[in-house]
């Protein structure tokens, strides 16, 4: 199969990024061995434009991209958080090539009105859309025309390279990686654990209280170094959502706290991600694992194992192809829900 990948590649970060899901679907199409040309719209945007100022890019990344649809006739065109090519664009190369399916996926929370606003505009043009929240939660665009689907976020082989459940040597008891305050109160978690348990444990926390956020070989760095992590999106509640941190925790033996409300105890075996209702009963459930290294190195362990064997970035790149092309699905997916 072609596949014309069109998302963010952030080249021009030159290395320092965090993880990538945009990567991960990449390298995970590779893999199921389908031919995969990538186009970065903000980066072909950038490179274009006078001065390289990227808003002057916008209307040549356009055309970039219908030159690189004709080069590379791809069977499917993924659009990934790509709002520089319009919908204009998208429907010309409908009409120029009609058998070209394509597909959007969208990694950005619900609760963000101006992302839900994204996804309608795009489920104009493209076939299927793909959300990082879960079926329940996707009602509320019944009437657009595309078909809709969950997509988790996985784990890669070669990037959640780590197994700190095999090491009782690591001196971070607790990690907290952030960069953003919007819509969100997290932070009061983050202060009221500081407060509650600062003398107990060794809580290390990019990105709050005055520490500079960690990127790249920084941020490999901080998770290699970590037993336990916490897994605090900006809003809790939306089915089966969470940030990539779910899988880059998991993915990388580290135990992870995260709240109840998303319900992965629905996805996620038993004995894996530790569950919590509100601030009290996450400071206890910290107390609880911080003493006792052995059920932290079993939990964890449980959920890497099941993150590599079952949410893998070639299964993942798999179910968003075969759904995308309507064919029959080639592998029992646990994500995988119809819609009710």
């Amino acid at each position: 199969m072609r596949v014309l990948h069109v998302a963010y590649q952030q080249l021009r970060r030159y290395g320092k990024t965090r993880v990538s899901w945009a990567n991960k679907l990449t390298q995970g199409l590779i893999r199921n061995d389908h031919f995969v040309q990538v186009f970065s719209d903000r980066d072909v945007a950038a490179f274009e434009a006078f001065l390289g100022i990227r808003e002057l890019g916008k209307k040549k990344a356009n055309q970039r991209l219908l030159e690189t649809v004709e080069a590379v006739e791809p069977d499917l065109m993924i659009l990934g958080h790509c709002d520089l090519i319009t919908n204009e664009t998208l429907a010309l190369i409908r009409q120029r090539w009609p058998s070209i399916v394509m597909a959007h996926c969208n990694n950005d929370p619900l609760f963000v009105p101006s992302n839900v606003e994204r996804i309608r505009h795009r489920a104009e043009v493209v076939d299927a859309v793909f959300i990082s929240t879960g079926m329940p939660e996707l009602k509320q665009f019944e009437s657009s025309p595309a078909r809709f689907y969950h997509m988790p976020n996985p784990v890669d082989a070669s990037i959640e390279t780590l197994d700190n459940s095999q090491r009782t040597d690591l001196p971070v008891d607790l990690l907290f990686c952030s960069n953003s305050n919007d819509f969100t109160q997290r932070r009061d978690i983050v202060v009221y654990l500081k407060e509650q348990l600062g003398d107990e444990l060794n809580f290390n926390t990019p990105g709050s209280f005055g520490q500079s956020p960690v990127w790249g070989r920084d941020y490999e760095r901080a998770l290699a170094d970590t037993r336990m992590g916490l897994n605090l999106n900006r809003q809790e509640g939306d089915y089966w959502y969470s940030s990539a941190r779910m899988a880059q925790l998991a993915g990388s033996g580290i135990l992870q706290f995260t709240h109840s409300a998303p319900k992965f105890d629905e996805l996620l075996p038993a004995e894996t991600l530790v569950y919590f209702d509100d601030m009290e009963s996450l400071r206890d459930r910290v107390r609880e694992f911080h003493h006792d290294d052995v059920k932290r190195q079993a939990w964890a362990s449980r959920a890497r194992t099941f993150f590599h064997e079952h949410m893998n970035s070639k299964l993942y790149a798999q179910y968003i192809l075969e759904c995308s092309l309507e064919m029959p699905l080639s592998h029992d997916y646990v994500w995988h829900r119809e819609a009710d």
